[in-house]
C-alpha cells in the first residue's frame, strides 16, 4: 500500500490549483458580473467531459517579490473535452490569479494545448480575461507570445479557432484573437485595445474610457473585430456552442448534419416580400428565412457593415453559408467595410467545405470620395479574389438588381459560380435603365418635343432589350430563370448535385490577396 502522505500531497496540490486566486478574488469576479475561468469551462463543455492538463505548471521567476503570488496553473486553465459530443480543446484565462496576466509558462500552456488541437484536428477555443503581458517576466513573456501567433497562423484553415473575450484583452494579446476565425465579446465587461486609456492619455493626450476605446459595441459595430456580441458570460458560451454546431472539426471533414430539422418552405410568400418595384426596399432576412430550415440561420457580424449579410443556415439539416446584399441599408451596395466582411466569410467557408449561396440585389460599389480614398478598389478586390479562389459549391440567385462591377463581384457566372439562377424580375446590366438612357440618348432627349415622355419610352425599350434575365440566359450567364416559390427546392437540388464537386487550384505556395 502507498503511504497516505503521497495522496495528501496530491490532494493539496489539486486543491491549490482549483482555488485559483482565492475566495476574495472569486467574489470580486462575480461582483463584476463575470464567471470564473473554471465556471466558464463547466458551462462550455458537456458535463463531466473536460480534462485539465498543466494544472501544476507555475512561473519560474522570483523578481519584484512576486514569488509568493504565483499559483498553480499560472493563471490559465487548459485541457480538452466534448462539446455537443465532439472533441474540442480550450484555454481559459483566470483573472483571479494575478490578473490572468500572460507570462512565459502561461503562454507555453496555451501553445501546448493549441498544438494538441492541431495534431488531433479538433477545434480550439481561447477564453480571454487577462491584464495583458506580465511585466515582471519581461522578454520571456513577449517571446512566447510570438510562438502563439505562429501556431494560430499554422492552424488557420486547418481547424476552427474561436476567441471569446470575457474581460480585458490588451496589447499584443489582441492579436491571437484577431488571427482566430471568430471573435465573441461580452457587453460591458469585455474590452480589446492595443494601447489602453492610460497609455493613450500619456502618448497623445486623449482622454477616453476603456469601453469607448475598445468595448464590445465598438468592435461589433465600428471596427469589425468582433463577430458576435452577448450580454453576459452564460449566453455568450451558449452562442459559441451554437456556432460550433455548424462547423466541421477540421478542413478534411464535413459539417455535422442535423437529422431532426423542420423544412418550412415559405417561398410562396416571397413575391409579397420582394416587390417588382426596384426602388422599394425589403429585408433580405425574410428571403433567407424562407429558404433555410426553420430558425436555423445564424448571422455573423450582424452589426458591422449591415449592407451585406453573411451567416450559416441549414437546408435539410446541412450547413450552408449565405452571403446576401441587404437593400434596407445603403440599397445593398458594397462599401469597403462590407467587402472585407464578405471576403473573409467566403474564405472561411472555402477552408471548411461549406457550400456558398449568394443572394444578389446590388446596385453598385458605393460611389464617392470617402469610399475611393478609403481604398474601395483594394477592398472590393478582396471579394473578387475570395470568390474566384473558392472551390466549394457556389450557387448564385439574382433576385432583382445586379448592376456593374458589383454584379460581377457577387459570384457571377464567369467569376466561378457553378450555377446561377435569376427571378423573372431580375435586372442584369452595366447600370439601371434610367442612368443608361440619360447617358446614351442625352442628345435625343434634348431635342425631343416632350423629353419626359420620350425618356419613359426609351427606358421601357432599354429594359426590354438589355436588362431582363432572359438576355443573360441567352448568353449562358444565367443557367435558369425560376419562380420565387421554387427557390428553396431549386437551391436544395442544386446543392445536392454539387456535393461531390472537386475543384483544384494551380500548385503554388499561396496567392497574394490584396490585403
Amino acid at each position: 500500500m502507498w503511504k497516505n502522505e503521497i495522496f495528501e500531497k496530491l490532494n493539496a496540490k489539486q486543491k491549490a490549483a482549483l482555488a485559483g486566486g482565492g475566495e476574495k478574488r472569486i467574489e470580486r469576479q462575480h461582483a463584476q458580473g463575470k464567471l470564473t475561468a473554471r465556471e466558464r469551462l463547466e458551462l462550455l463543455f458537456d458535463a463531466g467531459t473536460f480534462t485539465e492538463i498543466g494544472a501544476f505548471v507555475t512561473a519560474r521567476i522570483d523578481e519584484f517579490d512576486a514569488k509568493m503570488k504565483w499559483t498553480p496553473g499560472d493563471s490559465v486553465i487548459t485541457g480538452y473535452g466534448k462539446i455537443n459530443d465532439r472533441m474540442v480543446f480550450a484555454a481559459s484565462e483566470d483573472f483571479t490569479a494575478f490578473g490572468g496576466t500572460m507570462g512565459e509558462y502561461h503562454l507555453k500552456k496555451i501553445c501546448m494545448v493549441l498544438d494538441m488541437a492541431f495534431d488531433m484536428r479538433a477545434p480550439f477555443i481561447t477564453i480571454n480575461d487577462s491584464g495583458g503581458a506580465r511585466i515582471e517576466e519581461g522578454i520571456c513573456a513577449l517571446a512566447e507570445m510570438g510562438g502563439l501567433f505562429l501556431r494560430n497562423t499554422r492552424a488557420s484553415g486547418v481547424i476552427p479557432q474561436i476567441a471569446v473575450i470575457m474581460g480585458p484583452c490588451a496589447g499584443g494579446a489582441c492579436y491571437s484573437p484577431a488571427i482566430c476565425d471568430f471573435v465573441f465579446m461580452v457587453e460591458k465587461t469585455a474590452t480589446m485595445f492595443i494601447t489602453g486609456p492610460q497609455v493613450v492619455k500619456a502618448a497623445i493626450g486623449e482622454t477616453v474610457d476603456a469601453q469607448t476605446l475598445g468595448g464590445a459595441s465598438v468592435h461589433g459595430q465600428k471596427s469589425g473585430v468582433a463577430h458576435f456580441l452577448y450580454p453576459d458570460d452564460k449566453t455568450c458560451l451558449e452562442g459559441v456552442k451554437r456556432l460550433l454546431s455548424y462547423l466541421p472539426s477540421n478542413n478534411a471533414s464535413s459539417p455535422p448534419v442535423f437529422a431532426s430539422f423542420v423544412p418550412v418552405d415559405l417561398c410562396r410568400g416571397l413575391q409579397e416580400v420582394v416587390v417588382e418595384n426596384r426602388h422599394k426596399c425589403y429585408d433580405m432576412h425574410a428571403v433567407i428565412g424562407a429558404i433555410v430550415d426553420k430558425s436555423s440561420f445564424l448571422e455573423i457580424h450582424k452589426d458591422f457593415a449591415p449592407n451585406i449579410i453573411v451567416g450559416f443556415g441549414r437546408i435539410d439539416g446541412k450547413t450552408v453559408g449565405f452571403a446576401a446584399n441587404q437593400p434596407i441599408y445603403m440599397g445593398g451596395s458594397l462599401d469597403y467595410h462590407a467587402s472585407d466582411k464578405l471576403a473573409r466569410f467566403i474564405r472561411f467557408c472555402d477552408c471548411f467545405n461549406i457550400p456558398l449561396v449568394t443572394l444578389v440585389d446590388v446596385p453598385a460599389f458605393l460611389p464617392g470620395k470617402e469610399q475611393e480614398q478609403a481604398g474601395i478598389i483594394r477592398h472590393g478586390a478582396k471579394v473578387l479574389y475570395a470568390y474566384s479562389e473558392a472551390t466549394v459549391p457556389k450557387i448564385t440567385l439574382i433576385l432583382r438588381k445586379a448592376y456593374g462591377g458589383a454584379y460581377i463581384a457577387m459570384n457571377s457566372k464567369l467569376m466561378g459560380a457553378d450555377i446561377v439562377f435569376a427571378w423573372p424580375i431580375a435586372e442584369i446590366a452595366v447600370m439601371g435603365a434610367e442612368g443608361a438612357v440619360d447617358i446614351i440618348f442625352h442628345k435625343e432627349l434634348e431635342a425631343a418635343q416632350d423629353p419626359t415622355e420620350q425618356r419613359e419610352k426609351l427606358i421601357r425599350e432599354y429594359e426590354e432589350r438589355f436588362i431582363t434575365p432572359y438576355i443573360a440566359a441567352e448568353r449562358g450567364y444565367v443557367d435558369a430563370v425560376i419562380r420565387p416559390e421554387d427557390t428553396r427546392t431549386t437551391i436544395r437540388d442544386a446543392l445536392e448535385a454539387l456535393q461531390t464537386k472537386h475543384g483544384n487550384l494551380p500548385d503554388k505556395k499561396h496567392g497574394n490577396i490584396p490585403l
